[in-house]
This record gives structure tokens, sequence and C-alpha cells, in this order.
């Protein structure tokens, strides 16, 4: 009995060792890798009458999203008072639905970090990247660490929702040990 409850202990010691060296998640890259790309990211926007939260933009977009001018990047930042949300035709109470791809060019360790005003669930090769289902001045999203296999195209999917006041949308970005810096453009495609 002793030998028993010494042998799961020790083995529930070894798990939570195993999982606390678990590497970030990793990256799924798009296959078949996309040709014949445009620049930027596809987006359907929707205006529902008040929105507070990722449920809320989900449900507008479902019930009547219209196709909006692409995105042409994630480098929206901090709007004035009264100027349009990314490229939709409001200032206020948008919902988004944004869909590509976004290109590495090497494997390796990266560090992601989403700003946003106000909300957004993103995705990119199947892993969470960004996270906030509040509404708030423009800000972190936190910082993601995942892991690239290899170079390429990796799908991106993005709920966004901006309800009051000013707008933004960011992405930074640097391998692990280098410094974030704000994405180009360049590397979207859709």
């Amino acid at each position: 009995m002793k030998a028993t409850l010494v042998g799961m202990i020790a083995g529930m010691g070894m798990l939570a060792a195993t999982a606390g060296f678990a590497g970030p998640p990793q990256l799924k890259p798009a296959n078949p890798q996309p040709s014949g790309l445009k620049s930027g990211l596809s987006v359907s926007y929707a205006y529902p009458i008040d929105v507070k939260t990722l449920s809320a933009a989900r449900s507008a977009l479902n019930e009547g999203a219209k196709r909006g001018k692409p995105l042409k990047g994630l480098n929206y930042a901090d709007t004035r008072q009264g100027e349009k949300a990314l490229t939709s035709k409001k200032e206020h109470a948008v919902a988004a639905r944004i869909k590509g791809y976004v290109k590495f060019d090497a494997p390796g360790i990266y560090e992601i970090e989403m700003f946003t005003n106000d909300g957004l669930d993103m995705t990119i090769g199947g892993q969470k990247v960004g996270y906030l289902d509040e509404r708030s001045p423009c800000g972190s999203a936190g910082m993601k660490r995942v892991e690239v296999p290899q170079a390429g195209w990796y799908a991106l999917s993005a709920t966004y929702f901006q309800r009051l006041g000013t707008s933004c949308l960011q992405m930074e970005m640097g391998k692990q040990g280098s410094k974030r810096k704000q994405v180009s453009n360049g590397i979207f495609g859709h």
C-alpha cells in the first residue's frame, strides 16, 4: 500500500515536471500552402445597435455581415474621435470577422502581442494568439509565445468589436529573445 502511494506521488511529480517543460503551442501551417494571394486580410462587418462582448459581435456577424474593404494588415493605430474603425463605414458599434493568412519567413519560437480597442479573439495556425472580451482603451490583449515549425503561410481568423470612443487593432511580433516590433502589412494575404 505504502509503495503504491509513493509510486503514485512520484508519477504525479514526473507528470507535473513534464508539463512544466512543455514548449509553446505549435502553429499548423496552411495545407495546402495558398498561392496567388492578394495582399491584406479579408473582412466582413456588421453594425449592431450596441456591442459589448465577443458573443454579441459574433451574433451580429452571423445575422448579417457585409464584406468590407480589405484590411491592409494589422497596423491600425488608436484613432481620434470620429474616425472610422478599421475599414468600416462607422466609428462606433462595429463588429468584424477577419480572415486570411500570415507568412512566417523562418521556423522558430515567436512572441506575438495583439493590441485592441475593444474586443478581440484571434487565432493563427489553429492557436489563440489574442483574446480580450471586454471594452477597453487601446491596450494589450496579452503576449503569446508560439512555435512556428516551418516557413510559410498560416491561416488567421479573428472576431473583433469596437463599441464607443476610439479604435485600434495592431500586431507586434518577434522571434524569442529579440524585441517585438509592429509587423509589416506585407506579411498578410487573403
